[in-house]
């Protein structure tokens, strides 16, 4: 009979420091979406709000794995759920309903995400 033991020893600062990279990437990953969305010119845009101060990254839950792109004013559902509205074009050549589709699962950008995610958190960590 061969008994045999084992010992793990977790190099804790070094897993916090992977976790932190992990989280900015997150936030930086948003922010990079968050550009692209808004040099895409995707955004129905008259005024500016949609597009301006009221589109923005909210990281508050970031640390649980989670960051959201917002639009706060009260018609940005309305717009986004109806693609059928004749958007003007004239300070947005793309603008349509349902904008972020094309950073979505199945859209022509689905991969970007990922990608910069993948680049943000190999940078901060080396790995």
């Amino acid at each position: 009979m061969i008994k045999v033991n084992s010992s793990v020893k977790l190099n804790m600062p070094a897993i916090r420091r992977l976790t932190e990279a992990a989280t900015t990437a997150l936030e930086m990953t948003a922010e990079h979406l968050h550009t692209e969305i808004v040099q895409a010119q995707v955004v129905p845009r008259d005024t500016g709000n949609l597009q301006g101060e009221s589109f923005f990254v909210d990281d508050s839950k970031s640390k649980n794995g989670k960051v959201s792109l917002v639009h706060s004013t009260p018609y940005a559902r309305r717009l986004y759920f109806h693609p059928e509205y004749k958007f003007s074009k004239i300070e947005n050549p793309h603008a349509k309903g349902k904008w972020f589709e094309d950073w979505t699962e199945g859209g022509k950008r689905e991969k970007d995400a990922i990608k910069a995610y993948a680049e943000f958190y190999r940078r901060l960590t080396g790995v």
